[in-house]
């Protein structure tokens, strides 16, 4: 028993002291507690345990030849174990209460993964089967609304505003147009709603929505909520559609009102973000760079349930006739898909939610905007620069963007690379990504470069915010942390600056 893994203790039936306890729980709890009360030592109760099987396991005689098995959260190693319990024969005639639990949090992340990726594959599937169907009940009412929209407007050129018949031909014309918005978002929701993709900033279609008839309309409803918005000036471009991309904004502004009707305060926000390890949301999120719009409120939060749901058309607890079809949650849904981007929701009952949207970069016309410093002012001299990221999309960026400023780069996949190279060569600077796995990270790799080269010039680069180890790095002598995802001017002026130091 003291070879075993699982934890093993052996107590008298009556007494319920501990007789016996394997070697790895003697490691466990740090000492044998032999010839001490079980639920005394081990739990540290005053009273006996609710759950001790110990009466219930033997018969009138003392013995039982079954076992009890179950699972629970080790209260002692709060790890999920399985449990197996049972009666027998103790030397000296006494009967003995045995006692095995066997870890199994692994296979309990096993299995919650395994739930969590049929739960996401059976919502891509509902949703794909609702969204065919969909297209082919939008591809019918287009073919019948286009009399319904068409003809109205023709009969109302020959027609003045004192005619009694001018008042409901308007009112079939504007039922139409209502009616074509609906099939629009059956398209969207269908997958085939975004047809062509320009290079947008994000921020410019936040601002024309706040300005928008549509925005002040829902606000008129909504008269105790206020919206603020922060958006980052040096937003990333992406590249999809601006009238979908904006619906989703509508709707997602529509929803966090909804969920505040004794008023409140609803938060837009963009920034820049890089995901350098795959993160688990409400959908798993991939490696890249990415423009985040992030819209919250401290409304009324959204149960477990209806998250799973949420994006399921027609399912909503809006006011309807007055927020809408009940198919808002499934554009979103669909232009974010169409965008080959990702969605993450956070919420809290009674304490609000915050939805992210991911957006993948482009960086087409990632020059453009006010204020910007002349390309001029920190091109390179043709200086050796060293990249040195794990993730090989990171290196292709850095290297491009580097290679057009006129330096000439070297890209390696890890710190220990990093190292063999600068033996071989002397690097003018290195652009050193802070968080590499596995291997060594920015710190460890920056202090065996300047073992190398002692006064070797770096600047520091990572998805994350700046954090201790990123100020050990400066105090050993490198210079400006950038953030990632990468633009032209903002790793050309760290690079510049750092090497006019």
């Amino acid at each position: 028993m003291d070879s075993i893994d699982s934890t093993i203790y052996v107590a008298d039936k009556e007494s319920c002291e501990i007789l016996f306890m394997n070697k790895t729980m003697q490691d466990l709890f740090g000492q044998d507690l032999s010839n001490q009360i079980c639920w005394e030592s081990i739990l540290k109760s005053s009273t006996p345990c609710q759950r001790c099987m110990t009466r219930t396991l033997a018969d009138e005689n003392g013995t039982h030849p079954g076992a009890a098995i179950w699972e629970g959260i080790n209260p002692i190693t709060n790890k999920w174990s399985i449990n197996v319990e049972r009666v027998l024969p103790w030397v000296n005639g006494r009967h003995a209460y045995l006692h095995i639990a066997t870890d199994i949090s692994h296979l309990k992340k096993l299995q919650d993964e395994r739930e969590k990726m049929e739960a996401q594959l059976n919502r891509a599937q509902k949703m794909e089967a609702i969204g065919t169907l969909a297209g082919g009940v939008a591809h019918d009412l287009n073919n019948v609304l286009s009399g319904i929209t068409s003809y109205p407007e023709m009969l109302l050129w020959n027609l003045d505003d004192a005619n009694p018949m001018h008042k409901p031909l308007m009112t079939i014309q504007k039922a139409g147009e209502k009616a074509a918005e609906i099939v629009q978002d059956l398209l969207t929701l269908a997958r085939r709603g975004v047809t062509a993709k320009e290079v947008v900033d994000l921020n410019d279609i936040i601002g024309d929505y706040l300005d928008s008839p549509e925005y002040a309309k829902m606000m008129s409803y909504h008269n105790k909520i206020a919206v603020t918005s922060t958006l980052d000036p040096n937003l990333l471009s992406l590249k999809g559609s601006p009238i979908h991309i904006c619906k989703t904004i509508m709707n997602l502004v529509s929803n966090a009102a909804e969920a505040q009707p004794d008023g409140g305060e609803i938060v837009i926000s963009t920034y820049n973000r890089t995901v350098d390890l795959p993160e688990k949301g409400f959908e798993d999120i991939r490696q890249g760079d990415f423009v985040t719009l992030e819209i919250s409120d401290k409304g009324c939060g959204v149960s477990e349930e209806d998250k799973e749901r949420i994006f399921e058309p027609f399912y909503t607890k809006k006011v309807m006739g007055r927020s809408g079809t009940g198919l808002g949650m499934a554009v979103v849904w669909g232009a974010v898909q169409d965008h080959h981007g990702f969605i993450d929701i956070k919420s809290k009952l009674g304490e609000g939610t915050t939805f992210y949207l991911y957006f993948p970069v482009t960086r087409e016309y990632a020059m453009k905007g006010k204020d910007r410093v002349p390309v001029s002012e920190y091109m390179g001299k043709g200086q050796l620069v060293l990249i040195v990221d794990d993730n090989e999309d990171q290196r292709i960026i850095a290297s491009g963007i580097l290679e057009t400023l006129n330096y000439k780069t070297t890209a390696v996949a890890s710190g220990e690379e990093a190292i063999v190279c600068m033996k071989e060569k002397k690097m003018d600077i290195l652009l050193l990504d802070m968080i590499m796995e596995p291997g060594m990270d920015g710190l460890e790799t920056y202090e065996q470069a300047i073992a190398i080269h002692p006064k070797q010039k770096a600047i520091i680069a990572s998805g994350f915010a700046e954090n201790d180890r990123v100020k050990e790095v400066q105090r050993l002598g490198a210079g400006q942390f950038i953030k990632k995802p990468y633009t032209i001017e903002t790793i050309g002026l760290a690079i510049k600056k750092e090497l006019d130091n």
